[in-house]
């Protein structure tokens, strides 16, 4: 059996670190925890689980504190997990399995990461991250902001979840941007990985046109990581909706074809422009072309699951109705309320498609009995 130091860099999480503990205490056979400033009651908590509590002065270096970290563990192997990730139970039980029969000789694990849920639970919004090290190999960690790290095979990919989500929500910050500004200000370089974060920052802070600039910069290094390809071209139209440049945002949407096979999120989008266009043809058909699309199986990058199947069925509802063909409409809305059977919209849609081919069948119905009696 391996063993597993966690090791956590934390600030200000007393309202969701105990969560996060509990759902690895007994699992884990060491939790350090670096704390990089935190005035709530937040080391106190950690305290009742660890007496491996450090300090480090925050120098905006999100890699630093996590490098910091891993220099205190002591296990076979690293987990790392932010206070606003917790594992399920089933995850649970899966990582005590996966201490007892993993082979040794793997040096990195990757785990999906589930970073949207619905009010059902069920996971909307996920990647995969590298989250379980090999201590001897000394990984180090990458970027001030949105740290990677570079591993090396064997590499397993686990069906071991992290789930995310603060239980509190925090007002939204510029932490990240200040950081990212304040290396240009100090004309230090950005990597491609960098200049694609920063575009993300910029479009997250409503500064659109800088954005677009950025993700453009991003996607001419043509250095990045193709699942990043993809979703610069996916924020990039964004700003550019955003800036009332509509044709450029498509033409970046379907720029993303070159980098890999379509993907439904992009094809989502492509739909959404023929709507607003009320082109409600061409935008069936985009939703329909989804539908006949596999959803990636080795895929570590940014996944919106309801994109491959609900999404696409509703809005095939949607626009069959518009275009007046209400039992098409109804098929395509049947199947989604089969996807989501608590889905308010898929059951207000089903009362109402039923009654518009009710009424359409009668009048079909009238029409033919007057020509008989004519």
């Amino acid at each position: 059996m391996v063993s597993i130091s966690l090791a956590m860099i934390v600030k200000d999480e007393e309202n969701n670190i105990k969560r996060c503990l509990d759902s690895v205490l007994g699992v884990v056979d060491e939790i350090i925890i670096v704390d990089t400033g935190s005035t709530d009651q937040t080391k106190k908590i950690c305290s009742f689980y660890t007496d491996k509590i450090y300090d480090f002065k925050w120098i905006d270096d999100f890699s630093a504190a996590r490098n910091f970290s891993y220099d205190f563990a002591t296990m076979d192997y690293i987990l790392w997990l932010d206070a606003d990730d917790y594992l399920l139970p089933e995850d649970r039980e899966k990582l005590i399995k996966l201490k007892e029969t993993m082979d040794p000789g793997i040096n990195t694990v990757m785990m999906k990461y589930a970073t949207g849920l619905d009010l059902q639970g069920n996971v909307t919004f996920s990647y995969y991250r590298e989250r379980m090290t090999k201590r001897a190999l000394k990984f180090r960690w990458n970027e001030p902001v949105h740290e990677y790290m570079l591993t090396i095979e064997p590499i397993l990919e686990s069906d071991i979840c992290i789930t995310h989500g603060k239980i509190q929500t925090d007002k939204s910050s510029d932490r990240n941007l200040q950081i990212y500004e304040n290396k240009i200000k100090n004309k230090e370089f950005l990597s491609p990985r960098g200049v694609f974060y920063y575009a993300r920052e910029l479009k997250d802070h409503d500064r659109f046109l800088e954005a677009a600039g950025q993700f453009e910069l991003f996607l001419d290094t043509d250095m990045g990581w193709v699942e990043d390809n993809i979703s610069a071209c996916s924020e990039l139209a964004k700003c550019y909706l955003m800036l009332n440049q509509d044709k450029r945002a498509l033409a970046c949407l379907f720029k993303s074809f070159i980098y890999s096979t379509p993907r439904a999120e992009i094809c989502c989008q492509i739909g959404y422009y023929y709507q607003e266009k009320n082109d409600y043809k061409t935008a069936a058909y985009w939703f329909e072309f989804i539908l006949t699309l596999k959803k990636p199986e080795k895929c570590w990058g940014f996944l919106q699951h309801d994109c491959w199947s609900y999404i696409p069925l509703i809005e095939c509802a949607v626009c069959y109705d518009r275009l007046g063909n209400y039992k098409k409409a109804l098929k395509f809305n049947t199947r989604a309320l089969k996807e989501k059977p608590d889905s308010l919209s898929a059951q207000k849609n089903q009362r109402y498609l039923q009654d518009k081919v009710t009424s359409q069948q009668y009048k079909k119905k009238s029409q033919n009995q007057k020509i008989d009696s004519d």
